[in-house]
């Protein structure tokens, strides 16, 4: 059971003016949905289709696809058994939430390494393929939002893509078909970064104060399941 103090400092450290009944309400679905046995999942957990990026890296080419799918058996030093079960866990929650929110893409990211090599790897998502890992490096996330979230644990809510680059925000021009975007990190019990989710659509403030309630409530609840992951490097 998540403390409804532990939850009321989530809100207020993000600045997120939610109702924290309904919040409260969310974070004990999700959570009941970790408690339970799953279905063998319905899709690829460990490979997903990555568009090409540009020669330099710092973009994504939307309509070209890499010949190769980006592999997660890196991270979990092979296709083991707990780690289906993890990444079966992350798509119940995705598909939950989004069944609620209706984002045209929504994602989960775990923090990976440190230092220079520090990055955030995409473990499940919802939605067209996109990037897999973003470099956590103040120079990549002067035009990455994720990247940003990441470093600073800091999340945003951009109700205008369009508004927010032309004041100076950063972001990755993932999809130009995206409009508005709700960024949240994912902090263990210390306040450190464990990863981010990050939820996007196609219409200007579609994030409502009712959809953030779902996508606040994710964000609490993946401390658990992002900090227990079965990953070769915390082995």
């Amino acid at each position: 059971m998540i403390p409804a103090s532990q939850l009321a400092a989530y809100l207020r450290e993000q600045s997120l003016e939610l109702d924290r009944v309904d919040v409260q309400i969310a974070v004990m679905t999700l959570s009941a949905i970790l408690s339970v046995d799953k279905p063998a999942a319905r899709r690829e957990l460990f490979r997903y289709p990555v568009p090409e990026l540009s020669t330099d890296g710092s973009c994504s080419l939307v309509d070209q696809l890499a010949a190769e799918p980006y592999s997660l058996d890196i991270w979990f030093g092979g296709e083991t058994d707990e780690a289906r079960v993890a990444l079966t866990d992350l798509y119940a929650l995705l598909e939950t939430v989004n069944g609620k929110v209706g984002a045209d893409w929504l994602g989960v990211y775990r923090k990976m390494g440190e230092g220079r090599d520090a990055r955030l790897v995409k473990l499940a998502y919802l939605g067209t393929p996109s990037r897999a890992e973003f470099p956590l490096t103040e120079s990549f996330a002067e035009h990455s939002n994720n990247s940003r979230v990441g470093l600073t644990g800091w999340g945003v809510v951009i109700d205008d893509v369009a508004l927010w680059q032309a004041e100076g925000g950063s972001y990755y021009q993932c999809d130009p078909k995206v409009k508005s975007e709700v960024c949240l990190p994912v902090l263990d019990a210390s306040g450190r970064v464990l990863g981010i989710l990050d939820a996007e659509a196609s219409a200007s403030a579609f994030f409502t104060p009712q959809r953030q309630v779902w996508l606040a409530a994710l964000a609490i609840v993946l401390a658990g399941p992002l900090g227990q992951l079965p990953l070769v490097e915390n082995s």
